[in-house]
């Protein structure tokens, strides 16, 4: 923990402190944030760092060293009501506090407070507003190490991905049973040739009906054949296998042989590739200008594209998500759809862009087209890798 780089930030954004709280180890952000090992908590208790000022550490007599690699003040309690009355000193006069909370549940990622806790430190007389920014901030900005590690990351994730076109076509020229599980396996296997991690979530390989389903997963049981003339959409993720790493993700799609590629397939690729296309600009242009940029109105620009061509229904997740040492980090989610993400898009954030057209009962395809944008210090968005504009042939 940075205690001079969060008061600076406290006083940027006029308030007057961050209420860090947690029970039953229900906010992992919290942890992360303060540094913390994330060991069983069973008693109840508060941190609470001010814009200006000694942060005070509150804990329960069970617990009294929970929070003794922090600094300040710590205040000890025993009963409910002695717990309550200090919360009251400790918060009297401060204007606006921070907690994780996010108002109507907008940004489900960041809610870890519960509601009992907020009418609790509301009453205390304080206005409770969101930590998203500055946990945004702090959380999902990548320093240099960081975007270093995933452009070397997507160096390696487009070698496995070459190497996974190959297979298949390998497989089906020698006359081998091919299978999306099957092509699964091979992948996480080149993963860890190329000192790649996914943390157990292992990429999508997904055939025809199967591409119509964001998060087909090609299971022994349910992934089926890959045959000539089959539509393939691949989508993977995984980010270097070092502590602190940033994960790079992508979603490619083709066709398996030399056959004609079907009117509609070639329809709802060439329009999610546009949509993905107007969202790059869209964020261009708004950086250039230096007006602020929030992950809602990214979505809505690569929606409308979708909508125009009246396959909005069947566009029917965001746009995109944050990334960071997990693949869906803490930063602002490129999304007006599931939740209006009213983060702000600051230098430093990465996130994905992802249209997708899901068509899996109508003609039993599915297209996605993904890359990842970096927004720089210059406010310059950055793609690291190529960008898929025409579909692949696996042959």
């Amino acid at each position: 923990m940075n205690l001079e780089h969060i008061q600076q930030a406290l006083r940027d954004a006029g308030l007057g402190g961050w209420l860090f709280y947690d029970f039953d180890n229900r906010d992992p952000i919290a942890y992360r944030m303060l540094g913390l090992p994330n060991k069983h908590t069973s008693r109840r208790w508060y941190y609470y760092v001010p814009a200006t000022g000694e942060p005070t550490r509150l804990v329960h007599s069970v617990e009294p060293g929970k929070l003794d690699t922090l600094p300040g003040k710590k205040i000890p309690y025993r009963t409910w009501e002695t717990m309550q009355a200090e919360l009251r000193t400790l918060l009297a006069g401060q204007g606006k506090v921070a907690m994780q909370y996010s108002p109507d549940c907008t940004i489900p990622y960041l809610s870890r407070v519960d509601a009992g806790t907020v009418e609790l430190v509301r009453s205390c007389g304080v206005e409770v507003v969101s930590s998203a920014d500055l946990v945004s901030r702090f959380e999902a900005v990548l320093d240099a190490a960081g975007w270093e590690s995933h452009q070397l990351a997507g160096d390696k994730m487009h070698a496995v991905l070459g190497e996974t076109w190959a297979e298949i076509a390998r497989q089906l020229r020698a006359g081998e049973p091919c299978t999306e599980n099957g092509i699964q396996t091979f992948m996480v296997q080149r993963y860890a040739h190329h000192g790649l991690d996914c943390e157990g979530q292992f990429p999508i390989v997904a055939v025809n009906a199967h591409a119509g389903d964001p998060h087909f997963d090609p299971t022994p049981e349910a992934g089926g054949p890959i045959k000539d003339g089959d539509a393939i959409l691949i989508d993977l993720w995984a980010k270097l296998a070092q502590p602190g790493s940033i994960y790079y993700d992508i979603t490619w799609c083709g066709i398996v042989g030399d056959g004609p590629i079907p009117k509609k397939y070639q329809e709802i690729w060439d329009i999610a590739c546009a949509a993905r296309d107007r969202a790059v600009a869209f964020v261009t242009d708004r950086l250039a200008s230096g007006e602020p940029l929030y992950g809602y109105e990214v979505d809505r620009a690569c929606r409308q594209v979708i909508e125009t061509q009246g396959y909005g229904p069947y566009f029917v997740h965001r746009t995109g998500h944050s990334i960071g040492e997990q693949v869906h980090g803490n930063g602002a989610h490129i999304d007006d759809l599931e939740t209006r993400d009213r983060r702000e898009l600051i230098p430093g954030l990465l996130f994905s862009i992802e249209p997708g057209i899901y068509l899996a009962e109508e003609a039993g395809l599915g297209v996605r087209t993904e890359i990842d944008v970096f927004i720089g210090p210059d406010r310059r968005p950055q793609i690291y890798g190529p960008i898929q504009h025409e579909l692949v042939r696996v042959r």
